[in-house]
């Protein structure tokens, strides 16, 4: 049986594995997804800067919870509407390493609704 901190483990392989690939600029940053058990959170990054140009989560939204799929719509599009308002149409998509299921593709989802192009 795989325990959680091998489960941790084997994500940040594979987070590691798409950030080689992946990076942010200043016209298209990366939406970087990161969910816990509780919460959940996003931010857009400009990797060439080493700064977060936007975020947001469930935290700073004073939701209840964030360990559903409605909060993750909710994050996924006050952090569209932020970004959108400083600027940014494009973005590359970063899923954390996690599977691209549940509540990161409705963050996906809500962020394309939101006006975010990836």
């Amino acid at each position: 049986m795989i325990t959680q901190t091998q489960r941790n483990e084997i994500r940040q392989r594979i987070h590691a594995r798409i950030r080689a690939k992946i990076s942010g600029t200043a016209e298209r940053p990366r939406l970087n997804v990161f969910r816990s058990l509780n919460h959940i959170y996003a931010q857009l990054i400009d990797d060439q800067q080493g700064v977060t140009l936007a975020s947001a989560s469930s935290m700073s939204l004073k939701l209840k919870t964030g360990g559903n799929v409605e909060t993750a719509k909710l994050v996924g599009k006050a952090v569209a509407e932020v970004g959108v308002a400083k600027g940014v149409k494009k973005v590359v998509f970063d899923r954390g390493g996690f599977l691209y299921h549940g509540r990161i593709k409705a963050l996906a989802d809500a962020a394309r609704e939101g006006g975010l192009d990836f």
